[in-house]
């Protein structure tokens, strides 16, 4: 087992550093003017250690990540994939990193150019007749979402409508959403095959009935297939629906979600359209919308006039929902994505959706092949599946968890864990169009050999991980009292 890499106060040495290579500074004169009460009185805590140790320190913490440039990360419904380098290139350009968002527009015309067309490929490749970019993260786009159609209600005057139905296979934010914007959650089932209750869902409509919210295909790896019935349902009964945009990445090229009748929906730009994803951060969660729910887009959003591009304000959309983040969002992000679907074009766009799922559906008979159980096993797969070890939990005591520890020691990220929760012990996964079918047969075979190890030395798995830095953790520990803090009386 590998030691404990070091915190960097434990390297330090007193007088130890680089100040050589510090600006020279005129000295404590300078600092005359400053009151005594905002003076120091002894030195800040701060680690003394020289350069080369803080680049090989910081340097051996980086190589203790898992990431996509460096593992296999089949993390379910969050499209973990490998994006171009040449986005972070040309989203760095000078030109763009130097732009002053408080710059007048006519500084900003290439950027608001930029910024048009990726709304109007946007529109293209999900049907909507409006898009608005500012949104810095999924959840913020759904938190738009709902805030539109409540919005498209009250200006009908239909106060009463309040509810959104969501399906229990939903991503979990979908009903925290709802409840933030001051709506009432409804849940409805999913029936043996995956696919939404459909008499479930029509005794679940009426006059409160404000939309439903979902994605398709839905987190439990499936297309589905009454899709537009349950438009018809829910529009008849004057509600819109909402599609989550999170699984983007099965359909892109495909089918459209304005062509399946959804009113509005949020895209994860940083999922589907190659920008960072993960850290907390930065995100884009653009939203589009149908034509009756333009008129309360947020704001701004960038319109086309001749061979000029301005900012849509309150005055041009006086029923928008208003601002949702400084300026318009993420402006790297965003220029990333805008990159991507311009190098991918048309049929590259169109590929993603092909080889997401033929990489799904593979991956999926690999692992049926080897004895795994697939939880909708006459289904075919979207662009993720979800497998059950509830056999290995009943007959050898060994868990999903304790799968998915074991998995870091063979070099591959776990898939999403325990969700949807309506699947017991299931593992999500995705393998996106960007890896190798040696990738994946490599994966299969580390499945192969955990599964065979639950059957003979079963101890080993329920104790991984054994090659990583830390062993199990108490989850719930963890969570609850979280110490991030070093002095030097901790005891390590």
């Amino acid at each position: 087992m590998p030691s404990r890499e070091k915190v960097i106060f434990e390297y330090s040495q007193a007088g130890r550093g680089a100040s050589d290579q510090w600006p020279h500074h005129p000295g404590s004169a300078a600092l005359a003017d400053l009151p005594a009460k905002l003076k120091r009185s002894k030195a800040p805590a701060l680690p003394e250690v020289g350069e080369l140790e803080a680049v090989r320190h910081f340097t051996r913490l980086s190589q203790l990540n898992f990431s996509i440039d460096t593992h296999f990360y089949p993390l379910g419904s969050c499209t973990m994939k490998y994006n171009p380098k040449a986005c972070n290139q040309y989203a760095m350009l000078p030109q763009f990193l130097a732009r002053h968002p408080l710059a007048p527009e006519s500084h900003g015309q290439g950027f608001l150019g930029c910024m048009y067309e990726l709304q109007e490929m946007l529109k293209e490749v999900t049907g909507m007749q409006g898009v608005a970019l500012s949104p810095m993260a999924g959840a913020h786009g759904e938190f738009a979402g709902v805030a539109m159609i409540r919005a498209y209600h009250h200006a009908r005057g239909d106060l009463k409508r309040n509810e959104i139905i969501v399906p229990e296979a939903a991503h979990g934010t979908n009903p925290a959403t709802a409840t933030m914007c001051g709506c009432v959650v409804r849940e409805v089932p999913v029936n043996s095959s995956g696919d939404v209750d459909l008499a479930a869902l029509k005794a679940a409509v009426g006059p409160n009935t404000a939309g439903i919210m979902l994605t398709n295909p839905s987190t439990l790896g499936v297309f589905e297939r009454g899709i537009e019935e349950v438009a018809r349902v829910v529009h008849e009964a004057g509600g819109l629906l909402y599609y989550d945009g999170a699984n983007l990445n099965a359909i892109l090229g495909k089918v459209r979600p304005g062509d399946m009748g959804f009113d509005c929906l949020h895209m994860n730009l940083h999922k589907t359209f190659s920008t960072p994803h993960g850290g907390g951060g930065p995100g884009a969660g653009a939203v589009g919308v149908a034509a009756r729910l333009m008129p309360f887009l947020p704001i701004p959003i960038v319109a086309r006039e001749g061979e000029r591009y301005r900012w849509l304000a309150e005055s041009d959309l006086p029923q928008s929902i208003g601002r949702l983040s400084a300026f318009m969002g993420n402006a790297g992000v965003l220029l990333r994505a805008y990159i991507y679907m311009r190098l991918l074009g048309r049929d590259g766009m169109r590929a993603v959706g092909e080889y997401a799922t033929l990489n799904a559906n593979y991956l999926l008979k690999r692992l049926e092949a080897a004895g795994f159980e697939a939880a909708y096993p006459e289904r075919r797969a979207s662009h993720e599946f979800i497998v059950t070890l509830k056999r290995q939990a009943r007959e050898l005591n060994v868990t999903a968890m304790d799968f998915a520890k074991r998995l870091l020691d063979l070099g591959f990220h776990a898939p999403t864990t325990y969700f949807p929760l309506i699947v017991p012990e299931c593992l999500l996964i995705e393998p996106t169009e960007t890896e190798s079918k040696e990738v994946l047969d490599a994966f299969v075979a580390a499945m192969s050999q955990i599964q065979k190890e639950a059957q003979q030395e079963p101890e080993r798995v329920r104790t991984a991980p054994h090659t990583m830095p830390v062993r199990r953790l108490d989850d719930v520990r963890a969570a609850r009292h979280l110490d991030l803090t070093w002095t030097p009386t901790t005891q390590h």
